[in-house]
């Protein structure tokens, strides 16, 4: 048996799993927030307990892997840190260098690096976390796990963008797709709930969460993605914009007298969607209980689910139909109400879904009517694990 762990670090926190493998026993999971916060904390999850450890300080990035570390221990979920002989790192952009999962060299981690410009909020994050790993434990084999890897497979017509061609070939200007690792789980998930072989299917995968994306898989393989050359692209999400007019941007970017474009992008990025358009908040639960008082907040709901019926009609039709709809992300998994707005747009191809089963508590569910032709699925996400397959299978 080989324990491994898998690490999600995001801009504030450090989300982990640690499985014993090959058996996929989940041993605990966990986070640290460990950034923007006056009082980080940990929470450490194993079996039926759960322990909360909080700290009055901020904490790096380094203090928040010892904390981690040092929690490991202390429950005894592993006797001796050189247990866990594997750790995978999921990361946003793998360009058009890596098609798949790989073994992390100097030379990778700098590739990596270099590749920040496809997702400058991730990759470079993401390389100061396993450079730490990688001193905290050396004797580890770090694997890399692209986000963007699943979506090498669309077609030319599919990522290009309507520019000089010359601006691909030499600056690597296309559409690269995130979410990549939870869209591979999910639909290899929902063909096994439909027994169904997955080369079969078309499948549409709604992962909505902070970030939000939608996939079309058509056989087992991305047809297509709504994030584009960065993850800013798409639909309209908790403060990214989505799909905009480069126009409008420049014409933005003059009347608000920018110095430079990190200031557009930081606006882009961090200030608009959900909390842009409403004005109060980035968090949907936050803006339902807004929303009676407050028409913005109403607003700003209705349009995320506008982009996304958008998206999931145009791959409808580039699929020539559809086999199942599938929700999952922090959103898609547990908003209810999120799940029936949008899935209003749908039953003109017979993807109807039943209230009961839609509002129900279960996780992983099939919610579609009895009489639906198209299946509607809720396939809770576990990228965690989909990474420490990636990691035992090049150990």
């Amino acid at each position: 048996m080989a324990k491994i762990l898998s690490v999600n670090l995001g801009s504030s926190t450090l989300k982990w799993r640690l499985f014993e493998m090959p058996d996929e026993k989940q041993i605990a999971s966990g986070l640290v927030d460990f950034f923007d916060n006056s009082k980080a904390e940990i929470t450490v999850k194993f079996g039926d307990q759960q322990r909360n450890k909080s700290f009055d300080k901020e904490l790096s990035l380094k203090d928040a892997i010892m904390v981690l570390m040092d929690e490991l221990k202390r429950l005894k979920l592993v006797e001796h840190l050189h247990e866990i002989v594997g750790i995978g790192h999921r990361v946003v952009a793998g360009g058009e260098v890596y098609k798949e999962s790989v073994v992390i060299t100097k030379d990778v981690l700098q590739q990596i690096d270099d590749l920040g410009v496809f997702a400058p909020l991730h990759n470079h994050r993401e390389v100061g976390g396993i450079e730490l790993f990688r001193q905290l434990m050396p004797w580890t084999t770090l694997v890399a796990v692209f986000d963007s890897a699943f979506h090498q497979t669309m077609s030319a017509e599919n990522y290009l963008y309507g520019i000089p061609y010359d601006y691909y070939k030499k600056y690597g200007a296309r559409k690269y797709g995130a979410h990549g690792t939870s869209v591979r789980y999910v639909s290899k998930r929902t063909a096994k709930f439909l027994k169904r072989p997955l080369k079969d299917l078309r499948l549409i995968v709604m992962h909505l969460g902070a970030g939000s994306s939608i996939t079309a898989v058509s056989h087992g393989k991305s047809l297509d993605t709504s994030m584009g050359f960065t993850p800013l692209d798409g639909v309209m999400m908790n403060t990214r914009s989505g799909q905009i007019d480069a126009s409008l941007v420049l014409y933005l970017a003059q009347k608000l007298k920018l110095k430079d474009s990190d200031e557009m992008l930081n606006i882009l990025n961090n200030k608009s969607g959900l909390l842009g358009v409403s004005g109060l908040s980035d968090d949907q639960r936050e803006l339902k209980k807004l929303a009676t008082t407050q028409p913005r907040a109403q607003l700003a709901l209705d349009m995320y689910a506008n982009r996304v019926i958008k998206f999931v009609g145009s791959y409808i039709a580039l699929m020539n139909g559809v086999d199942a709809l599938i929700f999952t992300g922090g959103v898609g998994e547990n908003s209810f109400e999120m799940r029936a707005q949008i899935m209003a747009s749908f039953s003109y191809v017979g993807a109807t879904i039943d209230q009961a089963k839609n509002e129900s508590g279960d996780k992983e569910r099939d919610i579609s009517a009895s009489d639906a032709r198209v299946k509607t699925m809720v396939v809770p996400t576990n990228e965690e694990l989909m990474i420490a397959r990636d990691v035992y299978a090049r150990l």
